[in-house]
């Protein structure tokens, strides 16, 4: 049997380029999360312990400055030196808020200070710092300003002082909120995405090994 005509041949398909790969972020320009958050975890457990060491002085400048009652006691029970006023009462929470608010506009100052380690870790330890600045500074004052023994108070005609305390808790949270408050408003300010950190410079490479001359063939006889 006999074919005649022309014989259409199927068409070729051209050759299909090999699917491309998905378009993977430069090494340099990914993210190290982890690695960067390892970096900068020691710088925010120093900056952390710094803090929690200024509210020594800072509980001494509570207990220094903050006002209390005098009492003279008497035969009838203490009775009040003066005339004290009753703001007095609530002068030992106000002065330690100011104090601590003082103390975290310039932890806020310190922590953005460390451009090496602007991020959320040390944001972290600012937190944490202030917060144990507050702890350190309330037990220091509270310590230094106790009030008077049972002998104090029996003995006639000794001046005794109130006690120092805090009556709200609350003031702790303060140091925190405005350090962390200074830190973003850091953070608002500056334009780059990365915080203006600063990274290490490049390592420069190894110097290369010397070169060791080949030996000399031996001389003929």
């Amino acid at each position: 049997m006999r074919f005649t005509g022309a014989v259409s041949t199927p068409p070729v398909a051209p050759d299909r380029a090999p699917d491309a790969t998905p378009l993977l972020p430069a090494p340099a320009d990914r993210w190290c999360g982890r690695a960067e958050l390892r970096a900068d975890l020691p710088r925010a457990a120093w900056l952390a312990l710094g803090l929690a060491v200024a509210g020594v002085p800072a509980g001494l400048l509570w207990w220094a400055i903050a006002p209390r009652a005098d009492f003279r006691i008497t035969e009838d029970g203490p009775a009040v030196i003066g005339t004290p006023s009753v703001e007095v009462q609530m002068a030992g929470d106000g002065i330690f808020v100011l104090v601590l608010a003082g103390v975290g506009v310039l932890a806020g100052l310190v922590a953005w200070a460390v451009r090496r380690a602007r991020g959320v870790t040390i944001l972290a330890g600012l937190a944490v710092g202030t917060l144990l600045t507050g702890l350190v500074a309330w037990g220091v004052g509270t310590l230094l300003g106790r009030g008077p023994s049972e002998a104090e108070l029996a003995e006639v005609g000794a001046v005794v002082t109130t006690p120092l305390g805090l009556d709200s808790v609350a003031a702790l949270a303060v140091a925190p909120f405005v350090a962390l408050l200074v830190y973003l408003l850091g953070v608002i300010l500056n334009a780059e995405d990365g915080l203006g950190r600063t990274e290490p410079g490049p390592v420069p490479p190894p110097a290369p090994p010397p070169e060791v001359p080949a030996s000399l063939p031996p001389a003929a006889p």
